[in-house]
């Protein structure tokens, strides 16, 4: 990387605003919060900033390193940040940028094209929120090394001697008074550098996390994607069946330069990522707008001008081209403007039509070119416009009786006499037995009671006009009263408490799970509100006297009759084989009860792990399944 102008990168390119003492302050304005995700937001500012001289075009390998101490460690061998004195503060730059807020090369035009780090705080947060935190600068021969304790130099910037090395290296440790949590996860780390990798082709990671057990080995990755956003889109399809090769586009145009690789699958779902200057942006915008009217555009022409359209009269729309899409969207722009601090969607309207362009130009070439492939494609977009009118067609039907309005409710609901959806709750029962002791057993004011008589279908397979189908899905919809697809209005939900009751064993967690995969697919807002809880049903009733306990676990059961055997007790202990077996009583006192039930939250913290286990655990391909049953079944706790 040694043929770019070093001299370009020095004092004058690096400008002040202000001071750094707020960060310590409020440091969830600077990072988002102090949990996990505020943790690791530290490190990738520093990843950021590495990512930048990369894509700039001076540094090609990035080392990340966790150490046994906590600390973490990201070096590259960028230009290495300028030592020389700065005119406004008069002291080094590197002391400049590492303890004055917005003070960073993001700010002036020449030091970078483009950046991830637009607002110029990063390296300043992570200093400020640290214990302690050591930067070393590799440049022209030279080693320079200054430590910081909690955003304050603990020595002067010191020159160490010679060196082949070039660029910058920070280590910081966070700082406990400020994190309740200090310990990284390799994962997290890892998922952001592969994400990277993918992003910016030709750019090499070296990943090791120390904190391993004596005697072992460190965790050690390397990646290294050639190949770039394609090799991203492959990844994302790993366990897809694909119906067409990665398709790659790249172009660049009035400074903005657009990388787009596109593949399809014969899933159901749509799955593309966009990314400005490396950033996701989890909300698309201009990028996403231009990408997706270009494909609906291409897809429409070249199947009318090849009469591959019959029986679809007004033309193909983006929700039909786009089932089955992968996708990765990635400009790099010189000015970006955002939505927000956290660059959730792009706002520059120019990249629309830059996009649009290059992808509807790109895409009618590979029909042309690739018949077999494309016919593959609108085949596959003909038969989702013929479900979703079929889908459409059953949901008006429905809907034309009242169902969905609400003025017919299902003939096995149990309804509770409470109309204030927030003291109001929806109990979806395994089985008539268990249903029918739920129904004596509930609080009639507040609790309403909905058995599973049949089999619930598995939705992660099949469309919705199929799933429309199934009568146990169907009263699910009704009861809640939200609609589904396009008259979803989740103000309209009957109960802010949806509580799954299934038996503790195999066949109660597969119940569970087909509830579960039914609202993740069609309700996930309900989810994201906090809506829907699992009921933990107790597996064991030990009785000492007249006393009853229940417990939910055998080691907690275990531990108990140990206590009292100490105590010189007597104890009799039971065991539940499912919820039909417990009458009335049992059930309000150990499942229903609010005063002493407990229920389990269903969240979704990283909703793309989610789609991925749901996809795994619910989907069509088997091999990614056996492949998770063989890794993790030492590990099942089977009651059969």
């Amino acid at each position: 990387m040694g043929d770019k102008d070093s001299t370009t990168y020095d004092s004058s390119n690096i400008r002040v605003l202000q001071g750094l003492e707020a960060v310590r302050k409020r440091p969830a304005m600077y990072i988002g919060s102090t949990d996990l995700e505020g943790l690791h937001h530290l490190f990738t500012e520093l990843l950021d900033n590495a990512v930048d001289e990369a894509i700039a075009g001076y540094c090609d390998h990035i080392w990340v390193t966790i150490h046994k101490d906590g600390s973490l460690e990201v070096r590259d061998n960028g230009r290495g940040i300028p030592v020389d004195m700065h005119p406004q503060t008069h002291v080094s730059t590197l002391e400049t940028v590492m303890t004055n807020l917005h003070a960073g090369g993001k700010f002036e035009k020449g030091a970078y094209k483009v950046s991830g780090g637009l607002h110029g705080v990063g390296m300043k947060c992570t200093n400020a929120l640290s214990e302690w935190m050591v930067s070393t600068v590799f440049k022209e021969g030279k080693t320079y090394e200054q430590r910081y304790e909690r955003g304050v130099p603990a020595t002067k910037l010191e020159e160490k001697g010679p060196t082949k090395l070039q660029g910058t290296q920070h280590v910081f440790k966070p700082d406990f008074e400020i994190f309740p949590d200090v310990n990284f996860s390799f994962k997290r780390v890892l998922e952001k550098c592969r994400q990277h990798a993918y992003l910016t082709g030709g750019l090499r990671f070296n990943l090791k996390d120390e904190r391993v057990e004596k005697g072992q080995e460190p965790k050690v990755y390397e990646l290294y994607f050639e190949d770039g956003i394609k090799s991203y889109v492959k990844f994302m399809n790993l366990d897809e069946k694909s119906l067409s090769d990665v398709f790659y586009m790249k172009s660049e145009d009035e400074g903005v330069v657009v990388e787009v690789a596109v593949q399809y699958t014969d899933s159901l779902e749509e799955n593309v990522k966009c990314y400005t200057n490396n950033i996701m942006n989890p909300e698309g915008g201009t990028h996403l707008a231009g990408f997706r009217t270009a494909l609906t555009s291409a897809i429409n022409t070249y199947a009318t001008s090849e009469e591959l359209l019959k029986g679809v009269k007004e033309g193909l729309g983006g929700d039909d081209v786009r089932e089955g899409l992968s996708a990765v969207i990635s400009v790099k722009v010189p000015e970006p403007q955002f939505e927000g601090q956290t660059k959730i969607k792009l706002n520059n309207p120019e990249v629309k039509s830059i996009v649009q362009k290059l992808v509807k130009e790109e895409l009618t070439t590979y029909f042309n070119e690739n018949p077999k492939e494309a016919k593959g494609i609108i085949g596959k977009a003909v038969l989702a416009f013929k479900a979703r009118a079929a889908a459409k067609a059953a949901r008006e039907a429905v809907i034309r009786k009242g169902v969905l309005e609400g003025s017919g409710l299902p003939g096995k609901l149990a309804d509770c006499s409470s109309k204030d959806p927030a003291a109001s709750e929806l109990y979806i029962v395994e089985g008539d037995s268990a249903g029918g002791s739920a129904k004596q057993g509930r609080d009639r004011s507040i609790q309403a009671i909905l058995p599973l008589r049949g089999k619930i279908i598995n939705s992660h397979k099949y469309r919705i006009d199929r799933i429309l189908a199934n009568n146990e899905f169907k009263d699910i919809v009704t009861a809640l009263g939200v609609g589904i697809g396009d008259t979803m209005n989740v103000e309209n939900i009957r109960y802010h408490k949806i509580i799954i009751m299934a038996d503790a064993d195999v066949d109660g967690s597969h119940i569970a799970t087909l509830v579960l995969t039914l609202l993740y697919r069609f309700f996930r807002p309900l989810i994201e509100k906090g809506y829907v809880y699992l009921a933990q049903p107790p597996l064991f009733k030990v009785e000492v006297g007249k006393s009853r306990y229940y417990f939910i676990s055998e080691k907690e059961k275990d531990a108990f009759i140990i206590q009292a055997d100490k105590a010189g007790k007597k104890t009799v202990t039971g065991r539940f084989k499912g919820l039909g077996e417990m009458n009335p009583e049992q059930l309000w006192e150990t499942t229903m009860d609010p005063a002493t039930r407990v229920l389990k939250r269903v969240e979704i913290r990283d909703a793309e792990e989610a789609e991925k286990t749901f996809e795994m655990l619910m989907g069509v391909e088997v091999p990614p399944r056996r492949r998770f049953i063989q890794r993790y079944s030492t590990l099942a706790n089977l009651d059969v």
